[in-house]
């Protein structure tokens, strides 16, 4: 008894000439592009489903308000995984929530951003005020910083 194990690499119809249009022996994605044929039949384009996951990297690196950026990130991979299997239902419906969530973070953080820049320029904030007391009380301590 050999203990080896071989396993075959080959393609399913034994290195012939794929008609042109159709999908590989491992395509799991059941969406053709817009106008395709496969199989000498004309397929209405139907696009796939998008999944937002590049927008809902940048919320959650750089807009996070209450985690919402990553709970959108969570389920633009859903969406990702869903598409991969080949439910378009599930992966709309996940990347609809992905893309609501992307747009209540970004809005919820432009209007922090905004908050704070009209607070500050009113003056409702004593920023300068702050950096200065800052700084004097820095040599208070007795530290040299080079001065």
């Amino acid at each position: 008894m050999d203990p080896s194990v071989s396993i075959d690499l080959q393609p399913r119809d034994g290195g012939k000439m794929r008609q042109e249009g159709s999908a590989g022996p491992y395509s799991t994605y059941p969406y053709s592009g817009l106008g395709q044929s496969i199989a000498g039949q004309s397929i209405a384009g139907q696009e796939p489903p998008r999944d937002f996951v590049l927008w809902s990297l940048f919320n959650t690196i750089f807009c996070n308000v209450c985690c919402l950026g990553f709970m959108a990130l969570v389920f633009s991979f859903k969406a990702r995984d869903r598409k991969v299997l080949g439910d378009a239902n599930g992966a709309g419906s996940y990347g609809k929530t992905a893309k609501c969530l992307n747009i209540t973070v970004l809005v919820l953080s432009l209007l922090t951003v905004i908050l704070i820049i009209v607070l500050v320029a009113t003056g409702a904030v004593p920023f300068s005020h702050t950096v200065q007391h800052g700084n004097q009380n820095r040599n208070s301590y007795g530290i040299n910083y080079g001065n």
